[in-house]
């Protein structure tokens, strides 16, 4: 379903707090006018539209809205909301250089504390993950991109000077780890016979856990998928930074190739530019055990999100993933 109409602003308020936020930003220097809104065919997570607005000096600009509106879905501490984008945004994005789409401000209300988001609108989009099979040979070319990009990016951020400024980040930690396997350990209870080696991996966390305490931390995405890269013109574009936290980028990479309609080549693929562009120079030994023992995380991680995520069929792939890497890592 499209956005309620009920959780958008109505148009003087709109167009109050978007000057607010683009003249504090620097990006206007005066009052807006709202020429055209649009909202999405379906909602997102938190409600967003596109606005046309009219600036001081008489130019028009499409800008992406995304509103905070009272909705949460923290996740256990995985997720920060539009307050915690907008200072991922604010604090690290807007820094990177050639990163799109462009912050262009952010209004907090003084009153209810709720954030906006404004962003530059990249217009004639497409996400990763929904290009056709008629364009498939757009998609591995897309995937790859995404792969160099994200190696980049993790080795620009990997020394800890890096994150000087950023102690707002979350960071994955002991007790962030266990946190999903005792939550998973609890909500598969009822698949524990159909999937007689859960309780063992479930009780051996401390092994997979003691290699991603160990593996080299940078700033990642947090849910790098193909739903969150945007493609335009051969270029991609990463959305929705709401997950980014300290952690081992490993992470980013297994949740971009993870599923089962990748083949086996376009993951190989994947993984090898990312090594290229993230160690140059050849990736660490121990690179292979952190990629799988990050793929055992991001499996408990959304089996542990919801009692029906973990007991639905169409999420019975994950517990073939999840054994094949935990026997990857000897686990099982």
């Amino acid at each position: 379903m499209k956005t309620p109409a009920a959780l958008l602003p109505d148009l003087p308020i709109l167009a109050a707090r978007l000057t607010s936020a683009l003249n504090s930003s620097g990006w206007s220097n005066g009052p807006l006018q709202v020429v055209n809104r649009k909202v999405p065919q379906m909602m997102s997570t938190f409600p967003n539209e596109t606005v046309v607005c009219r600036l001081p000096n008489g130019r028009k600009r499409r800008i992406f809205v995304k509103y905070e509106a009272g909705k949460n879905h923290d996740s256990y501490g995985h997720r920060g909301g539009v307050q915690y984008e907008a200072q991922v945004y604010q604090s690290l994005l807007r820094h990177y250089p050639g990163f799109r789409p462009r912050l262009l401000g952010a209004h907090t209300d003084a009153q209810t504390g709720e954030t906006w988001l404004v962003l530059e609108f990249l217009d004639r989009c497409v996400r990763v993950s929904d290009i056709s099979v008629r364009q498939a040979t757009r998609q591995p070319a897309a995937m790859i991109e995404a792969a160099n990009w994200i190696g980049r990016f993790h080795a620009a951020h990997e020394n800890p000077s890096a994150t000087n400024g950023l102690s707002f980040l979350k960071r994955y930690d002991r007790e962030y780890y266990s946190g999903w396997c005792r939550r998973t350990a609890e909500l598969t209870r009822p698949l524990h016979e159909r999937f007689g080696w859960l309780p063992e991996l479930c009780a051996r966390k401390e092994e997979w856990l003691k290699i991603m305490l160990a593996a080299p931390c940078t700033i990642i995405h947090g849910e790098f998928y193909c739903k969150t890269v945007m493609l335009k013109n051969e270029r991609i574009y990463m959305v929705d930074w709401e997950s980014t936290a300290i952690a081992p980028g490993e992470i980013d990479l297994a949740a971009m190739t993870e599923g089962i309609h990748w083949p086996a080549r376009m993951v190989s693929d994947c993984e090898r530019h990312y090594q290229q562009a993230r160690w140059p120079e050849g990736p660490p030994a121990n690179f292979k055990r952190t990629l799988d023992a990050a793929r055992v995380y991001l499996n408990f991680r959304w089996l542990g999100e919801r009692p029906d995520w973990a007991t639905r069929e169409k999420t019975m792939w994950r517990y073939d993933q999840l054994y094949a890497a935990a026997r990857r890592l000897e686990l099982i």
